[in-house]
């Protein structure tokens, strides 16, 4: 144990209520959605990657249906440095981290999956380097000479890779794994970006490089990505889409939000399939002309509501019933959005503005409606 770190006041490591409450130095955030069977075994390996150190661990749950929440708490009842931030209406990654870090009174604030496949142990050498002054951040990499990735398919790691090249977008550090959800702050670096953090995506550890208010001196240690024994691994191929709107988010945010674009896009694709649907009812199975438009419509907008709700609105998806009101909240959406689009293009038309012009007006119209009341009425924050 480095000297400077075994002056620092322990924690009592064992459950009871007679644990002493000095201040923690080192908070340890721990993001949590179904990870109920792997709280005790990490609280337990954390107790002895930690032992001699005063520290506390912040766990922010995502109201996880499997009671990991009232186990977190129970834990706590009889431990002071075991805590929880309930959260109900609200889900992401990096947004509980924020919300955890931002809970602290720590000078140092740590972060760790539940799942434990990051090696706990790097922590405290990772506290030596932010006490000695020599960073303001340390991630653990995959990446760098020790690192290892374990028995990732070929398909995760190459979204890696492709998440390493798009972050040199944002961020002139050389951050080796830009996704990677093991590091540690020091809490005024943290505070030179939270005002300007977006939350967007899963993974912070870019988001907070790309905030800082100036360059945050960085290091880097290895270490080897184990595999999860309990639960289900949160991380599928829409990662990389919410890593692209973070991505989008630090380069444009500030003329035109990541969520319209997205929204827009997956508008572009509703336009294809109305017209699919459209021939298909029309021109193969015989229809007539305002059949096949309604026949169109209806599938291109449901189409668009449940690509919305997979990507555009991952945080705040839809479930059970209140995915089917939520669809029928946009079916009266894009209604009125579909009257506004025309209303507005034919009097821009007759007006003498060119047709084209005047159908690009209407679409904006339709769009910009259409992202708006959704927001609020479809997919509003609870």
């Amino acid at each position: 144990m480095n000297e400077s770190i075994a002056t620092i006041p322990a924690r009592n490591a064992a459950p009871g209520p007679t644990a002493p409450l000095q201040p923690p130095v080192l908070s340890v955030i721990v993001p949590t959605f179904k990870e109920h069977d792997n709280i005790l075994p990490l609280i337990k390996l954390l107790d002895e990657a930690l032992a001699g150190i005063a520290w506390e661990v912040i766990f922010v749950d995502d109201d996880s249906p499997d009671a990991t929440a009232a186990l977190i708490r129970e834990i706590g009842r009889a431990r002071a440095n075991v805590r929880i931030v309930h959260r109900v209406g609200r889900r992401g990654l990096s947004t509980a981290v924020i919300e955890g870090m931002l809970a602290s009174s720590a000078p140092y604030l740590g972060v760790i999956d539940a799942d434990m496949q990051h090696d706990e142990k790097l922590l405290p050498r990772m506290l030596q380097i932010l006490l000695a002054g020599d960073a303001d951040v340390v991630v653990g990499s995959r990446f760098i000479d020790g690192g290892g990735i374990g028995n990732w398919d070929k398909t995760r790691a190459s979204m890696s890779r492709l998440a390493t090249k798009l972050s040199r977008l944002i961020v002139k550090n050389d951050l080796s794994d830009p996704m990677s959800g093991f590091f540690m702050i020091t809490r005024p670096a943290f505070e030179s970006a939270v005002r300007r953090l977006s939350g967007e995506g899963y993974k912070i550890l870019l988001d907070v490089f790309a905030s800082a208010t100036q360059p945050l001196r960085l290091v880097e240690l290895p270490y080897q990505f184990r595999n999860r024994v309990h639960g289900e691994s949160k991380v599928d191929s829409l990662v990389l889409w919410e890593y692209v709107a973070l991505i989008l988010d630090k380069m444009i945010g500030w003329l035109v939000s990541p969520r319209l674009i997205m929204f827009g896009a997956v508008g572009g694709s509703g336009v294809v399939v109305h017209f699919a649907i459209f021939a298909l009812a029309f021109g193969a199975f015989g229809t007539s002309f305002v059949a096949a438009q309604v026949i169109g419509s209806v599938v291109a907008m449901t189409s668009n509501y449940l690509l919305n709700n997979m990507l555009t609105y991952r945080d705040r998806r839809l479930t059970g019933a209140r995915f089917w009101t939520g669809l029928f909240s946009f079916y009266v959406v894009c209604s009125i959005g579909l009257t506004a689009n025309v209303g507005i293009a034919n009097f821009a038309y007759l007006s003498n503005t060119r047709w084209w012009l005047a159908s690009t007006a209407g679409v904006i119209v339709g769009v910009v409606w259409n992202y708006a009341a959704s927001r609020v009425l479809t997919w509003r924050q609870r």
